[in-house]
């Protein structure tokens, strides 16, 4: 639908505790259309209401061929003892990455647009965006977690073994 303008990590609403989603209306699926638009625009594989200033716990994660999964007040009901320390980077903090560390294996309870609940086993990279989405409900950001940040040589050794 619209394109949104992200907010910059010194906002306020990517510190706090986000409330959960209660009415789903069409104006939900249209945030979910924007957050898709948004998405897209800025070059994202996932992106969350509060980073376009929108206090609802409404994301989206490009599965690429599996397509987009809508998470709607997503919440952890378990995770691998299996760890994977891996890169992360965030849209609302250009240029800055890190290794995280987290499960390389989370089992997910959420809502649908339509306020279904369903559940959903994740693995590695999307278990990893699910689970940094919801560090953004949270007011986490994902440098709280960082073990180690890289430069921009490291960066690039980085992407050239890959």
């Amino acid at each position: 639908m619209t394109i949104k303008q992200l907010v910059t990590s010194q906002h306020p609403i990517l510190k706090r505790s986000i409330p959960d989603v209660t009415l789903f209306d069409a104006q939900l699926a249209e945030l979910l259309l924007d957050l898709e638009d948004t998405m897209y625009d800025v070059g994202a594989s996932a992106i969350c209401a509060p980073q376009i200033g929108i206090s609802q716990k409404v994301a989206i994660i490009d599965m690429e061929v599996d397509g987009l999964l809508q998470l709607i007040n997503p919440q952890l009901i378990s995770e691998s003892n299996e760890k994977v320390t891996d890169l992360e980077g965030s849209i609302s903090i250009p240029n800055v990455y890190g290794e995280v560390t987290r499960s390389k294996m989370i089992v997910v309870k959420s809502n649908d647009k339509n306020g279904n609940e369903v559940e959903m086993t994740a693995y590695d990279d999307i278990a990893r965006m699910i689970l940094h989405m919801i560090d953004h409900f949270e007011g986490k950001l994902f440098t709280e977690r960082v073990s180690k940040f890289l430069s921009e040589a490291e960066m690039e050794a980085y992407f050239d073994n890959e």
